[in-house]
């Protein structure tokens, strides 16, 4: 049993064992479901005399005559209905709890994964294909877990009982049936696996369908400007179309199973009843004991239908677990080092020695990366287009592992400390600031949730934003879009800066957050990024030179490696790769 499913069935073994008892109670009361109709034809219809197990409840209907008997059986009947009854309610509602259960408890775990794993993996995968194991594959297995598992766990058992119980009535109408059953399973077993294969095909394209229409989604504005709707439109009929093909394919494999066990199931039992009328006839069975046993050869030939109807069903859980397994055991991410501490307030020295990182062997990214930044310094990270400046700043807060090298805050590894402790002490301001469906107010909050409404509105204030939000019906209350899509690029980077505000860092990461804006939002950006500033160690992108006027110190990232560093005046002395990108956005062409 895989690790993961084992640790699932044991967190709710509770409801397991509540499971187990109901459903063996129900299985009983299935067994000894025909054995009144046999009292009515043998001690009835061909007037025997009563078993001791319905003898004495024959006096309690008023007498011992063929009625009684009739109104017992009737009675017993009433009663093996009812305990049945209750026992299947309990177990319904019990499996369905577990199956709740057990689908809560994997989205929670692979959702709290997915927020531990590193950005490389997602560098790899596709968030239309995970959400697709999210919400298709957990989906899957809770059903399998609120439904199938109790039909399963009831027709194992009705099929072991029934077994021994035919047995015990007539050994040898039941070797017949129970000689067909290793024909079936190795039947059932053969088209499983072709089954599982064309399953899996199918939620290959399930999730690549998700993925498209996540994709065309998120990009509609584009599409729309360029009028490439026709083209979106057939990436999606193309690849709803392979999967409807992979489902079609499933389903041929699948239909072939009620077919073919139904003629074995209705051969098996015409020649149990073929063999048992000629016994009734010559007097070596009574008409109630073939009845008793046809009726128990259906409900031991219904599991097997039931079983062989789920193969599609056992196929899609299998693969459904598999992927979700996968996900689970991703090993991409941010290791911590036995007993990290938490640090103490960073003054915000902050040192490269040495630093690689590469996203594989082949292709390294950066190279021997080293120089420091002084407490309270502003350093500006500039160089030509795919050199490396993000990743650079993202192996700060520890979003990527290091391939080489090490970089410490206030002379301390970074890799010693508890990667929340890193991360609450450094605050963020990026190209596009990313908010969050809610209000202004919680976005605003988001790094600090802890916030005062005193604290949130001096922050608006300080990074400009007051005085937009003040003109919104709601005011701080105002929702926003998804990803803040109901505000301006300006109005949506005033925010970030007040929620970097709010949670007063004394690091502050800035990843040229002004490039995207008009020179009015420009204007009121910048003069709430000097607020923000004050007193902090910066490190900010900087494709605008002219944003880095007051820099302390300039790093020049070309292909992977420092190619220069020191102050603006010091750069454009020395006319090298700084002096070019300066002549390019400054001094007019001749």
């Amino acid at each position: 049993m895989p690790p993961l499913l084992r640790e699932l069935l044991l967190a709710h073994r509770r409801l397991i064992a509540v499971i187990l008892g109901t459903t063996l109670v129900s299985m009983l009361m299935s067994l000894a479901l025909p054995w009144p109709l046999k009292v009515v034809l043998d001690n009835v219809v061909a007037g025997d005399p009563p078993p001791a197990w319905i003898a004495w409840l024959v006096p309690m209907m008023g007498g011992h005559e063929k009625a009684h008997i009739a109104a017992a059986a009737g009675v017993a009947t009433v009663v093996i209905a009812l305990v049945s009854g209750a026992a299947f309610y309990v177990a319904s509602y019990t499996t369905e709890r577990l199956g709740q259960c057990i689908g809560n408890d994997l989205r929670v775990r692979l959702y709290h994964h997915l927020q531990e794993l590193s950005l490389a993996y997602y560098d790899t995968n596709r968030v239309g294909t995970i959400l697709s194991t999210l919400t298709t594959d957990v989906q899957t297995i809770q059903s399998f877990a609120s439904t199938s598992t109790l039909n399963i766990l009831t027709d194992t058992l009705t099929l072991v009982a029934m077994a021994v119980v035919m047995l015990m009535l007539r050994w040898d109408f039941a070797l017949i049936a129970l000689a067909i059953t290793p024909v079936l399973v190795i039947f059932l077993v053969r088209v499983n696996k072709a089954i599982k294969v064309a399953v899996s095909e199918v939620r290959t394209r399930q999730s690549d369908l998700l993925a498209t229409l996540q994709e065309g989604l998120q990009s509609i504005e584009v599409v729309q400007a360029y009028s490439r709707e026709d083209y979106t439109d057939q990436k999606v009929q193309t690849v709803s179309q392979e999967t409807v093909t992979a489902w079609l394919k499933t389903r041929k494999v699948s239909a072939l199973l009620s077919p073919v066990v139904g003629v074995i199931i209705a051969a098996c039992t015409g020649l149990v009843l073929w063999r048992g009328a000629l016994l009734v006839l010559h007097g070596g069975m009574t008409a109630g004991a073939l009845t008793v046993f046809l009726a128990y050869l259906a409900r031991f030939f219904q599991p097997v239908r039931t079983l062989s109807q789920m193969t599609n069903t056992l196929a899609q859980v299998s693969v459904g677990f598999q992927r979700v397994t996968a996900v689970c055991d991703a090993d991409v991410t941010i290791p911590e080092r036995p007993s990290p501490i938490d640090p103490p307030p960073f003054k915000g020295a902050i040192t490269f020695e040495h630093v690689a990182f590469s996203y594989d062997a082949n292709t390294p990214v950066l190279q021997d990366i080293s120089f420091s930044v002084e407490a309270g310094q502003m350093v500006g990270i500039v160089g030509p287009t795919g050199g490396g400046k993000s990743t650079l700043v993202s192996l700060i807060p520890r979003f990527r592992n290091l391939s080489a090298g090490r970089i410490t805050i206030d002379g301390v590894d970074i890799c010693d400390y508890t990667l929340h402790g890193l991360r609450t002490q450094i605050a963020f301001v990026l190209q596009n600031t990313v908010l969050l469906r809610g209000s202004i107010r919680d976005n605003i909050a988001f790094g600090c949730p802890d916030a005062t409404e005193e604290e949130i509105i001096q922050a608006a204030k300080l990074a400009n934003a007051d005085e937009f939000i003040d003109r919104m019906p709601a005011r701080y209350c105002t929702l926003v879009g998804d990803r803040g899509s109901t505000l301006s690029g300006g109005q949506r980077q005033r925010i970030g800066i007040a929620r970097a505000l709010v949670r007063n860092n004394p690091i502050l990461i800035l990843d040229e957050p002004t490039a995207a804006l008009d020179a009015e939002s420009e204007h009121l950006v910048v003069e709430a990024l000097e607020r923000l500033m004050a007193g902090r160690t910066v490190i900010t992108i900087a494709h605008r030179l002219s944003t880095l006027r007051d820099a302390d110190k300039i790093i020049v990232i070309k292909d992977g490696v420092v190619a220069e560093d020191g102050p603006q005046d010091e750069l454009l002395r020395r006319n090298g790769v700084y002096a070019e990108l300066h002549r390019l956005q400054f001094e007019q062409p001749a």
